[in-house]
């Protein structure tokens, strides 16, 4: 027999998500009325719904800033969806915002992991490398500490892979799956910049490639 859930809770947990009322009904039956777990079973699920709409292409979208207080940090983000109609809806230009606001505060220097530069790469492998053999371990052991440092490094300067300043518990990839999965489009980060007074340089991303277009 499906467990009874409280209406109240089903609302408390369509607003958290953002999910249509059916599916957190389902996700709070299948977590024994736990809005914690139930949130977690529909992350997984927007995260399905949005590799199943990945490979659609992104043509339209916008061009959101953010300005960070006193004005010493501004970022230009471009976030693209299917359709100009989704790119004016609310939700998009709320996630147009967060994400722009995100890289305002965590700095990141590539837009996804695909994009980092086989120099970075290679810089970055050779320095875990000597940090790990200093330590006299065995080659296999070496390389396995590698591997992990090198999914840390992914998380430090990959936007789409880094926790979400408002919500650590979530990442910008999730972030934008909850999104895909609400809206029922495909949404990705394009390109952005990021400038800040007084700095020498400053930080443009963008991803190697266009999304395909649409057969």
């Amino acid at each position: 027999m499906s467990e009874k859930i409280d209406a109240k809770l089903v609302k408390d947990l369509r607003e958290k998500s953002g999910a249509p009322m059916g599916e957190c009904l389902k996700a709070l039956q299948e977590a024994k009325g736990n809005i914690e777990e139930a949130f977690v079973v529909l992350r997984k699920r927007g995260m399905a719904s949005a590799q199943k709409k990945a490979a659609r292409a992104t043509n339209e979208g916008a061009v959101g800033s953010y300005i960070h207080a006193g004005g010493k940090i501004a970022v230009l983000l471009e976030l693209n969806c299917e359709s100009d109609f989704v790119a004016r809806t609310p939700d998009f230009q709320e996630l147009l915002k967060d994400v722009a606001m995100h890289v305002a505060a965590s700095d990141p220097r590539y837009v996804r992991a695909e994009d980092v530069t086989a120099a970075d790469l290679e810089r970055e492998r050779e320095i875990y490398r000597a940090q790990a053999a200093a330590t006299g371990k065995p080659a296999p052991v070496i390389e396995k500490i590698v591997e992990g440092k090198m999914s840390k490094f992914y998380e430090e300067v990959c936007l789409i892979e880094q926790p979400f300043i408002k919500d650590q518990t979530v990442t910008i990839k999730e972030l934008i799956a909850q999104k895909v999965a609400k809206l029922g489009e495909n949404i990705t980060v394009r390109r952005f910049a990021r400038f800040k007074v007084g700095a020498p340089d400053w930080t443009v991303a963008q991803t190697k490639a266009p999304e395909p277009a649409a057969e």
